[in-house]
C-alpha cells in the first residue's frame, strides 16, 4: 500500500487536451492494467477511445484516477466502497475536481502570461 502523503508527490497534470494510457499511468502512480480494471469498475472514469481502441483521457480523467487511487491506497476503501463514495458523494468530488482543474488552469494561464511577457 502507498502512503496517504505518496499523492503530494504526484507530478503536476500537464496542459494536454489528451493524455495516452502510459501517461496517466506516470502521472497517477498507477500500472496500465489497473486503470483499464478501473474502467470497468467505474462508471465514471471512461475515457475516449478512438482508432485501434487506444484510449485518451482527458484532464478530468486524470484527476478522476488520482482520487479513486487516494481512496483505495491512501484511504484503503474496498472498490465498491470509492464505487459508492464516488456515486453518492458526487457533489463533494465534482466540486474537489473543479477546485483542481481551476487550480491547473490558473498555473497554465501563469505560464501564458510569462511566455508572453517575454515575446
Amino acid at each position: 500500500m502507498l502512503e496517504p502523503s505518496h499523492n503530494n508527490e504526484l507530478p503536476a497534470i500537464p496542459a494536454k487536451r489528451y493524455f495516452a494510457i502510459g501517461e496517466v499511468s506516470d502521472l497517477c502512480d498507477v500500472k496500465p492494467h489497473v486503470l483499464r480494471y478501473w474502467e470497468q469498475e467505474f462508471p465514471q472514469l471512461s475515457p475516449v477511445k478512438r482508432r485501434g481502441n487506444r484510449r485518451y483521457y482527458q484532464r478530468q480523467d486524470v484527476i478522476l484516477v488520482r482520487e479513486i487511487r487516494e481512496l483505495l491506497y491512501g484511504e484503503g476503501y474496498t472498490i465498491q466502497g470509492a464505487r459508492q463514495r464516488l456515486e453518492y458523494g458526487a457533489s463533494e468530488n465534482t466540486a474537489a475536481m473543479d477546485q483542481a482543474l481551476i487550480k491547473s488552469m490558473i498555473i497554465e494561464l501563469k505560464e501564458i502570461e510569462t511566455l508572453l511577457s517575454e515575446w
